[in-house]
């Protein structure tokens, strides 16, 4: 991925104020506030997708001037914990960082302003190194967590949405989560279903057909027999590549098959609740020998959409897609309503039942957010 270009922005006004829950007002509010923000809005998602408008981050962070950006270096955080990031210069060397006192305030609205993969500017050398600003980020995947936006990636070409065939149980539901979260972000969503010799992997071609007939790269693999695994590999070149998904899928083990001089620590997963144990607990940017990065990150047992819109649920599901456009009613949810072509197309089995469910609980979900 390309550097950012840098660009001029204004400092957003008034970051202290904390927002009213529940205005009554808000809905005129946002009307008016639309025309001032159209020309600082960029569409979230590409292709087909219609996504909510979404002002990025960059457009909330100070932009360096013409002079300071003289006295900065240039750098791309490798990871960030607290306080402090690890910053990488176009040298390869590694320097500490510090944080900038009005990046901090951010941290408020989210739960930390610097990425592993974000590309920042830096003053100083040494103990007195300081990111003073964030460039703008191309992407970034994000979820919900406690109110918050919790953004989990940024600046990535592709993310590996892991799943397991077992060990522990595989869930399509997840998966699916995270591919609209993908598509709403414009990133490339490639399918891994690790651990496929637990299982006869016949058991597991339904599954897989469905994302595969659906365009995504969907590969079943396994570290101890090697299955898939130079699929996976051959995905990597000239990319920075996302690794998510929840904790014991084996992440850790996909990227020490794909980069063994990672060496990587991996977990066991509990015989008690048959969930894994965090091996990661920052979401690390790695590079790797195929001209790429990989970043590696905690693993999620929940993942509960941003800021969707309801209605937008359904564009991002690619089998969907097609027959809405045949239902009665243009702005029709596929749950209830009458002459509804996808529950016409589950109906008659040219639709898979569980994606059909799954749309329809993520958009409920959705609905739930937004009230």
């Amino acid at each position: 991925m390309t550097q950012p270009r840098t660009s001029r922005v204004d400092f957003r006004k008034n970051r202290h104020a904390k927002r009213r829950r529940k205005d009554v007002t808000r809905d005129v509010a946002d009307d008016e506030a639309d025309d001032r923000l159209v020309r600082s809005e960029r569409i979230s998602g590409k292709g087909e997708l219609t996504r909510k408008r979404t002002v990025k981050l960059a457009d909330n962070l100070p932009a360096a001037s013409d002079s300071e950006a003289t006295v900065c270096w240039q750098g791309q955080v490798l990871h960030a914990h607290g306080l402090e990031s690890f910053v990488r210069d176009a040298e390869g060397v590694v320097q500490r960082c510090t944080i900038r006192q009005v990046l901090r305030d951010l941290a408020t609205d989210q739960r930390h302003p610097v990425l592993a993969g974000d590309w920042v500017r830096v003053q100083g050398r040494g103990e007195e190194a300081t990111i003073q600003f964030i460039e703008p980020r191309q992407n970034a995947l994000s979820r919900s967590s406690r109110g918050r936006r919790h953004t989990i990636v940024a600046n990535v070409d592709q993310v590996f949405i892991v799943g397991s065939a077992a060990e522990p149980d595989l869930k399509p539901g997840l998966i699916d989560r995270l591919i609209v979260a993908a598509e709403a972000a414009g990133i490339r969503p490639v399918i891994c279903i690790n651990k496929a010799d637990l299982v006869d992997s016949a058991s597991l071609i339904p599954l897989a057909g469905v994302y595969a007939r659906m365009g995504y790269a969907t590969v079943l693999c396994s570290t101890r027999t090697g299955l898939g695994m130079q699929r996976l590999r051959a995905e990597l070149p000239d990319r920075v590549t996302a690794v998510i998904g929840q904790s014991g899928v084996g992440k850790s083990s996909l990227l020490n098959w794909l980069e063994p001089q990672l060496a990587l620590p991996v977990g066991d997963v509990s015989r008690d609740n048959d969930k894994g144990r965090h091996t990661t607990t920052v979401a690390r940017l790695l590079p790797h020998s195929h001209g790429g990065s990989f970043v590696d990150t905690p693993g999620v047992r929940q993942f509960q959409l941003w800021e969707t819109v309801p209605a937008e649920v359904p564009a991002a599901f690619r089998d969907l897609r097609p027959l809405a456009n045949h239902c009665r009613f243009p702005d029709c949810s596929h749950s209830h309503e009458a002459d509804c072509a996808v529950k016409d197309a589950v109906a008659d089995g040219l639709l898979d039942t569980r994606r059909w469910e799954s749309c329809c609980h993520l958009t409920a979900g959705a609905e739930d957010t937004a009230a």
